[in-house]
C-alpha cells in the first residue's frame, strides 16, 4: 500500500463522524464554518474572501467563520476526516484521495475557484526535460495535485520517479517556504510549485519557467483550486453552504473585475500570513499565469484521477457523486451567469 493510504486509511475511522447528525439547526443556533485554505495566489478567492471580510459579510450573522492555513490539500484532508473542517479550498488530487478513501461519502465539490497558475521552475542551466535526469525537484506534498502533475510529467518524458526520492528524477516533498530556501541556496534543481511560489522562484531564486502546466492542458484550462464541503455539513446547513458559495462567486467577480485592487489585497493578505511582501513584478507575473473561475473543469479533474492511478498513488475510484453543483448553478442563475456542469 502507498503513503498516502496508509496515512488516509489511520484515520478513515473519522469518516463516520463526518456523517454523524443531519437534522436542521433551531434558527436560534450559532453555526461555526471552519474553512481551509493556503497562502498561495491560488487560494486568491480565499485571501480576498477573508481578508476583505466577504465570507463573513454573505455567510451572515448566524455564522462564525474560523479560517485555518494549510500547506497543501492533504493536510486538509485529514482536517476534514478528523471533523475539524468544514469547507475547504484545496486542489483537485487531495479531493479524489478524500472522496476515494470515504468510499465516496466525506466531501463534496460545490464550486470551482481557480483555473493555472502551476509551473515548474528549474535552473537556468537546465535547458530541456532530458537536463533532468538525476537532478533534484521538489513539489509541495506526496499525493497533492503539483505531485501528481510533476509526476505525470517526468512519466512522459521517459523519466521514473518512486515515493521515496528515489528514480530518474528525485522528488521531495517540501512546504514552499522551505522550497525556496533550498532551491536559492542551490540544492533542489527545480520545483512544481503553485503561484506565488513558481514566481518567486523566478524573480528571487533566479530560476526560470521549464513547463507552464496550461500548456498540458486542452485550452490552457484545468482544475488547480476546488471548493469542497464536508457532506455532513452540507446536508446539516445547505443555507450555509449556499451562503459560502454565493461569496465565492461575489469574489471571483471582484479578481476578475479589479485587478489592482485584487493584486493588492492578494498581496496584502499573504504578507499578513507568511511574513514576506512580494514585490508588484511577482505578483503581476503570478496573476498572469491565472484565471479565476467558479467552474470546477471537471473533465480535468478527472484526468487527474487517472494520472494518480496510473502513478499508483491511488486506486480505482468511481466519481460519480463527487459534484453538487446544484447550489453553485442556482447562484450563477441568480447572476444571469452560465451554468457548469461536473459531467
Amino acid at each position: 500500500m502507498n503513503p498516502i493510504g496508509r496515512r488516509l486509511l489511520a484515520v478513515a475511522p473519522a469518516v463516520l463522524l463526518i456523517l454523524a447528525g443531519c437534522g436542521s439547526p433551531t434558527a436560534s443556533q450559532q453555526v461555526t464554518l471552519r474553512l481551509g485554505y493556503q497562502p498561495n495566489i491560488t487560494h486568491a478567492g480565499a485571501l480576498v474572501g477573508v481578508s476583505k471580510g466577504i465570507f463573513s459579510r454573505d455567510l451572515g450573522g448566524g455564522v462564525t467563520l474560523q479560517p485555518q492555513t494549510f500547506n497543501a490539500g492533504p493536510a486538509e484532508v485529514e482536517g476534514i476526516f478528523a471533523n475539524s473542517l468544514d469547507a475547504a479550498y484545496m486542489g483537485p488530487n487531495p479531493a479524489i484521495n478524500a472522496f476515494a478513501k470515504s468510499h465516496g461519502e466525506a466531501i463534496r465539490i460545490v464550486s470551482g475557484a481557480t483555473s493555472g497558475g502551476a509551473l515548474l521552475v528549474v535552473k537556468p542551466s537546465i535547458t530541456s526535460p532530458a537536463g533532468l535526469r538525476g537532478k533534484r525537484l521538489a513539489d509541495p506534498q506526496l499525493g497533492g495535485t503539483q505531485d501528481v502533475a510533476l509526476r505525470t510529467w517526468l512519466a512522459s518524458q521517459g523519466f521514473h520517479t518512486d515515493v521515496n526520492g528515489g528514480g530518474d528524477v528525485s522528488v521531495v516533498p517540501q512546504d514552499n517556504p522551505q522550497t525556496l530556501q533550498t532551491f536559492r541556496a542551490g540544492q533542489l534543481d527545480g520545483a512544481w510549485v503553485p503561484e506565488p511560489w513558481a514566481s518567486r522562484l523566478v524573480v528571487e531564486g533566479g530560476g526560470k519557467v521549464l513547463v507552464d502546466e496550461r500548456d498540458l492542458w486542452p485550452g490552457g484550462h484545468f482544475a488547480t483550486t476546488v471548493l469542497v464541503v464536508r457532506t455532513g455539513f452540507l446536508r446539516q446547513h445547505p443555507d450555509v453552504v449556499r451562503r459560502l458559495v454565493e461569496a465565492q462567486a461575489d469574489v471571483n467577480d471582484l479578481l476578475n473585475g479589479d485587478v489592482t485592487q485584487a493584486e493588492k489585497a492578494v498581496g496584502d493578505e499573504l504578507e499578513t500570513l507568511t511574513g514576506k511582501r512580494l514585490t508588484d513584478a511577482e505578483l503581476s507575473l503570478a496573476w498572469g499565469h491565472m484565471t479565476f473561475t467558479d467552474d470546477p473543469v471537471a473533465a480535468s479533474l478527472r484526468l487527474s484521477a487517472q494520472h494518480a492511478e496510473s502513478l499508483s498513488l491511488l486506486g480505482h475510484v468511481n466519481l460519480s457523486g463527487l459534484y453538487d453543483l446544484s447550489i453553485l448553478n442556482s447562484v450563477l442563475t441568480s447572476k444571469h451567469e452560465a451554468t457548469v456542469s461536473g459531467g
